[in-house]
Parts: C-alpha cells; sequence; structure tokens
C-alpha cells in the first residue's frame, strides 16, 4: 500500500511540474506533506533536506555569485567580448560562447544569461545581424557550463552528495571539468554549423517580438504607440491646475498615462517665446497652459478631456519621436525567472512610483497588451516595454534580481564595474575554488567563507542584500525533494524502478542500463528543472549501478550530464524561457536545433563519460 501510494504522489509531482501551472517549489512542498499525511515519512525525515549540506551549499553559491555580478567581475568578460568580437560575425559567435561557458562554471546559468543577454543584443544590433542567431546557443551553452565545475549546477552537488551518502568519496571540484570542456567543445562546433541554416535570421519574425530591431524608434512603432499618443493642453478653468500626477490615478482611472510634460519657461527674461520638456512621473505638478502627451486609447483620452476640461488638440502629431529626446526614451525589459514582479499587477508593483518609469505595453508571446495596463497581471517570459528618462532606465538595468533590459547601450556593459571591487571579488572566487580543491575544509564550508567574505568586504551592500539575491524557489525545490528519495527508498520504490530498467536493458549489460537512465533524465529534464530530475533519477541510478555491479560514479556522472542537457523545449531551462522572448523564437524553435544537439550529445556521451570513468 505504502509503495502504491508513493508513486502516486511521485506521479502527479512529475505532473504538475510538466504542467507547468504550479511553481515548483510549491509542488514540492504539496509531496512533501504528501508524504507525511499518508504515513510514509517522518517529520524529522520529511524535514531533513533543509538541513542538508546541498541545500546550504547551494544558498551560498547564490550568494557568492551576486558578488561576482554586482561588483562587475562577470561584466569584464563581456567587455572582452566587446573588445575582441570586432564586427566579425563568427568571432563574435565563438567569443560568446567560450566566455559564457567560462562565466558559467563559477555562477548559476540564469544568472549568465541575465548577464550577458543586454550585452548580446546590442552588438548583434552595432553588426546589423538577428540577435535571434546568438540568444539561443547562449542559453543552451550556460546550461553546459554546469559540467565545468563542481559547484556550476545544482545536480552535480546532487550526485557529489549522494555518493557521500552511500560511502564512497565525494567529486572533486575539477573532476567533471573534462567532460563539460569536451562537451561545450562538440556544442559549440555544432551551433556554428547550423547557426546560419536551423537558427532563424528573418528579421521580419523578430520585428517588435523581442527580437534585434530594438532601436528606440522602432519599439515605440512596433508597439504603435504613435496610434494612441495625445496631445492635451491643460485650460486655466481645469480642476487640475496645480495637482501633482500621483493624486490624478489616470492609469487606474481612466487607463491612460501621461509621458511627457511640454511647458512654457516663465522664469526669467525671454526675447522669443521658449518652451522646454520634462519627463512625466508622480510628483509633476500640472501647470496651467501645460502641453501633457499621453498614450491610451482615443476613447479614453477623450474621457479624460471631457472630465477635467481639458482641450484635445484635433490635430494629432503621431511622430513618436515625441517620446525619445536624449533625455528620455524608451526600452523593452524582460522579468527574470525569479523576479518578484511575476503574478503581481501592473498597479499593484507601483512600477512608476518605485522606478519613475511608465510601463507602456506588454508584449505577451506576439500579443501586445495595451489596454488596462493597470489591470495587467505580469507574467514570466512577457517583454514589457517603459518609457522614462535614459537615466532611470540605466537605473532600472541594474536590478537584474527582477528584470532585464535588453538592447542598452554597449558602452553601459561595464557600468558595474565602478564600484573598484571587482578585482575583490575575483581573489574571493580563487580562495573559494582553492579551498574545495585542496580540501582545506568540506565544500559547504567553502561556500560559505567565501558567500560571508563577499559581504564583509562591501562586495554586497549587507545581509538583506545578500538574502534579496538568493533564488528561495530553488533552495525550497531541492530541499523539498531531498526526502523523496528516502520515502522511493522505505517503501521499496527505488529498487522496483531500478530493477525495471535492468529487466529491460540489463541483457546489454551495465552499458546498457546506462543507455537508459541517461535516456529517461534527459526526457524528463526537458519538462521538469535539471534539479529536480537530479533529485529523481540519481538514486535510481545509484540502485541500478549497485545491482549491476557497476562503477557508480558513471552513473552519477550520467545523470548530472543528462539533467542539463535541456535543449528541446522552452520550459526545460530558465533560460530558455528568458531568450524564447528576447529572441523572438518559437517552440518549433527549440525543437528543430535542440533535438539533433540532444542526440549528438548523447551519441558523444556515451562514448566520453565510460572513457573517463570505466564501467
Amino acid at each position: 500500500m505504502a509503495l502504491t501510494v508513493t508513486f502516486i504522489i511521485l506521479t502527479l509531482t512529475i505532473l504538475l511540474f510538466m504542467t507547468n501551472r504550479v511553481r515548483g517549489d510549491l509542488v514540492a512542498l504539496i509531496a512533501l506533506l504528501a508524504f507525511v499525511i499518508f504515513g510514509i515519512l517522518t517529520p524529522a525525515e520529511a524535514l531533513a533536506g533543509f538541513s542538508n549540506s546541498v541545500v546550504i551549499m547551494i544558498a551560498g553559491l547564490f550568494v557568492i555569485g551576486a558578488g561576482i555580478l554586482r561588483t562587475g567581475l562577470a561584466a569584464m568578460a563581456g567587455n572582452l567580448l566587446l573588445k575582441w568580437s570586432g564586427e566579425s560575425e563568427l568571432r563574435l559567435f565563438i567569443l560568446l560562447l567560450v566566455i559564457v561557458a567560462t562565466v558559467g562554471a563559477f555562477m548559476s546559468n540564469t544568472g549568465t544569461v541575465a548577464l550577458m543577454l543586454p550585452i548580446v543584443v546590442s552588438i548583434a544590433l552595432s553588426i546589423n545581424v538577428s540577435s535571434s542567431k546568438f540568444l539561443l546557443p547562449l542559453s543552451y551553452i550556460a546550461s553546459m557550463s554546469g559540467l565545468m565545475t563542481l559547484i556550476a549546477s545544482p545536480p552535480n552537488l546532487i550526485v557529489s552528495q549522494l555518493l557521500v551518502d552511500e560511502g564512497y568519496e565525494k567529486l572533486g571540484f575539477f573532476t567533471i571539468t573534462p567532460i563539460g570542456i569536451i562537451a561545450a567543445f562538440i556544442a559549440i562546433v555544432y551551433l556554428v554549423l547550423v547557426r546560419n541554416t536551423l537558427l532563424p535570421k528573418d528579421a521580419s519574425r523578430n520585428e517588435g517580438s523581442g527580437g534585434y530591431k530594438l532601436s528606440p524608434e522602432k519599439l515605440a512603432k512596433t508597439y504603435a504607440l504613435d496610434d494612441k499618443l495625445f496631445r492635451i493642453r491643460v485650460s486655466e478653468q481645469s480642476p487640475i491646475v496645480s495637482m501633482p500626477l500621483a493624486t490624478l490615478k489616470l492609469p487606474a482611472q481612466f487607463h491612460i498615462y501621461v509621458m511627457k510634460i511640454e511647458r512654457r519657461a516663465t522664469e526669467g527674461i525671454h526675447l522669443l517665446p521658449m518652451t522646454y520638456q520634462e519627463m512625466a512621473g508622480p510628483t509633476s505638478i500640472i501647470q496651467q497652459g501645460d502641453v501633457l502627451y499621453v498614450q491610451g486609447l482615443q476613447e479614453d483620452v477623450e474621457r479624460f478631456a471631457s472630465v477635467y476640461y481639458l482641450n484635445l488638440e484635433t490635430e494629432r502629431d503621431t511622430d513618436v519621436e515625441h517620446l525619445i529626446s536624449k533625455k528620455i526614451g524608451v526600452a523593452e525589459v524582460l522579468l527574470t525567472p525569479s523576479s518578484s514582479l511575476i503574478g503581481e499587477t501592473v498597479e499593484k508593483i507601483g512600477f512608476r512610483k518605485k522606478y519613475n518609469l511608465n510601463i507602456l505595453g506588454i508584449n505577451r508571446k506576439g500579443t501586445y497588451l495595451m489596454k488596462n495596463m493597470a489591470e495587467q497581471k505580469l507574467r514570466f517570459g512577457d517583454a514589457i516595454l517603459v518609457q522614462g528618462t535614459w537615466d532611470e532606465i540605466e537605473q532600472l538595468s541594474r536590478e537584474t534580481q527582477d528584470v532585464v533590459v535588453v538592447g542598452q547601450p554597449k558602452e553601459q556593459a561595464g557600468v558595474a564595474a565602478a564600484s573598484g571591487k571587482a578585482w575583490l571579488a575575483g581573489i574571493i572566487m580563487a580562495f573559494v575554488v582553492a579551498l574545495m580543491v585542496f580540501e582545506v575544509f568540506d565544500a559547504v564550508i567553502a561556500v560559505l567563507i567565501g558567500a560571508v567574505l563577499m559581504i564583509a568586504t562591501g562586495c554586497l551592500r549587507n545581509m538583506d542584500d545578500a538574502y534579496s539575491k538568493m533564488n528561495f524557489e530553488s533552495i525550497v525545490l531541492v530541499a523539498a525533494m531531498l526526502p523523496m528519495a528516502t520515502a522511493l527508498q522505505k517503501t521499496g520504490g527505488m529498487t522496483l524502478l531500478a530493477d525495471s530498467i535492468i529487466s529491460v536493458l540489463g541483457q546489454y549489460g551495465a552499458f546498457g542500463v546506462l543507455v537508459g537512465v541517461y535516456l529517461l533524465t534527459v526526457v524528463f529534464g526537458q519538462f521538469v528543472s535539471n534539479t529536480a530530475t537530479a533529485v529523481l533519477f540519481a538514486p535510481i541510478a545509484m540502485t541500478a549501478a549497485q545491482t549491476m555491479d557497476a562503477n557508480p560514479y558513471t552513473f552519477m556522472i550520467a545523470v548530472a550530464v543528462a539533467a542539463g542537457m535541456a535543449f528541446a523545449t522552452p520550459i526545460a531551462s530558465p533560460t530558455n524561457s528568458l531568450v524564447m522572448t528576447a529572441g523572438g523564437y518559437k517552440f518549433s524553435d527549440f525543437v528543430k536545433v535542440g533535438v539533433p544537439l540532444q542526440l549528438i550529445m548523447f551519441v558523444a556521451m556515451m562514448f566520453i563519460i565510460p572513457l573517463f570513468f570505466p564501467l
């Protein structure tokens, strides 16, 4: 009975993961509670994952990665890319992938893509090449970089800890590196060969879908702002004279936004009439004679003008350049997978008040949402068009926890390095690596030392800053999923699954079982996070290896490698979802480019893994 319940919970958990409708950490917690409620796990066993060293290490690595990002150390890799790529598309392509593989060895793949995405889009613009030829490979190699070092991805840490739990030696810091280098080399060669055939290159498909044509003028025209831009003059009798914009609550009441205010200069002596413009913000005070540039549907604008006795100019000036100047501009923004803005309405997040920027529209996978903006709930994958001063947009681009600003000027790529502590973050990272390589302390202690040093030396401002950079969804997901292996072990489910694989493929020996474990891990990894996939399949692979009297390291490395091969679907990895909108990709693009790469990597890994870790 307990075994049946365990498999029912396991099946429902996997299905919920695959639907992607419920957050992964919540799914894992529900499964954990189910095991306790049905008496399969004791409370102590269920909560054991939260004290597991792997979970603590992952939390510490988020802090170290944030320090590397915040100080500009990682951005230096981007600067090298800018310097060396010149105007050669092929050189840019190869350098990009090599740098991503290198940077990704020491920080999360999502952080790597978030760092490189705006830089890559900007360079693609400068050489007049579609960014869609770069962003999908960027995501693939970022996932592949998880094979470069022990700390490069959670699956590596999970399989290493399982080896220790079973009485074997843990994986060394560079144990998996040779396989990672070979895998990255094969992937880069493949992507170079197919970049002009399989990767999308048609400019029209990317226009306005987060693609490479990201100049402010093109963005404004793509979102059809010229059809929704109106000029309103404030009359003397209008009740809004001397009122701040925030008091009017225009987005909520009229579904419109005041973009800019044109005002006649009244101070000083002027021989000729002089006007100046200012960005409209919550604190802007409306004055008599002001010309308001208002964005919204015509009926909403007319209603606003009627209610407040304003003069709507009949001759519309639809030139979008009125929204763009040396000081004011528009930019497209992507939400990161861990963004706190996901699921919140535009009105609730107070975007205008918090960032002093207006949200003009939302691009949701090619569908443009321009009406009732205040009521729209933001979703992961949304591209948001924002308008404001260039300084405020640049400030927003530093909010890497929540958003990525696409198409920022490449000169800004190294702004973060101005803190002058990039060298310090580099020393701390090297120190942590040395502690792990020479095994001075346990890996988790070495990581915690590095995390504390990042805070103590000012690479991160304080503990609050460090906590804000942790992806608690990933942390809770791992902690809640680890006890599932205990449930499978207690009920005999682990043995049953391993025996099933062996019964089907055992006739081909340990190699046949290895093939089966690898393929099952890869298939599940296209719909379930690499962390959850590793947690599920590592114990099964371990049991299979022990039953076949094979080398457990071979099977553990196979699971870690296969869990990172997330290429065939946009939901296989957060990085895939992140570049999907930015590159204007379709689901079919991931299948067309990713499936052949999966097959190539499968054949290669089935030779390479046993070569380094004989069965």
